[in-house]
């Protein structure tokens, strides 16, 4: 489907997308194809996105780093795009909030034995 000429102007090519958002090409098709996120086309066939595609991708990146599944990020999409979810969506919302802060906890747990050995260490030549 070709854009108008106005429309094309508010989108952005899948390179300054990415480059925007600090991911790759590759992932950003990536997350299209899993269905996270959609483009349209030029009339020459070049993706381009809206600017909110930016953060977003930013969320995906940092909820993949936390260790979601896609899957469990596309269902997040809807609390995400709404503002608002069922008691189902907030349970898993908090389920996973928990399972990150024990994450959290286990890695301050041992940054907190690194800065040990570190203070231990620098004592001695």
């Amino acid at each position: 489907m070709a854009l108008p000429k106005a429309a094309a102007e508010r989108l952005i090519r899948i390179g300054e997308v990415a480059r925007e958002a600090g991911v790759s090409v590759r992932a950003v098709r990536y997350y299209e194809q899993q269905g996270l996120l959609r483009a349209e086309r030029s009339p020459s066939g070049q993706r381009l996105y809206r600017q909110d595609a930016v953060p977003l991708l930013r969320f995906f990146q940092q909820m993949y780093a936390a260790g979601l599944t896609s899957r469990r990020i596309a269902e997040l999409l809807p609390c995400w795009d709404s503002g608002h979810t069922d008691a189902e969506q907030r349970a898993m919302l908090r389920a996973e909030r928990d399972r990150i802060q024990a994450k959290v906890d286990d890695l301050q747990a041992a940054l907190d034995r690194l800065d040990e050995v570190i203070k231990i260490t620098d004592s001695h030549p």
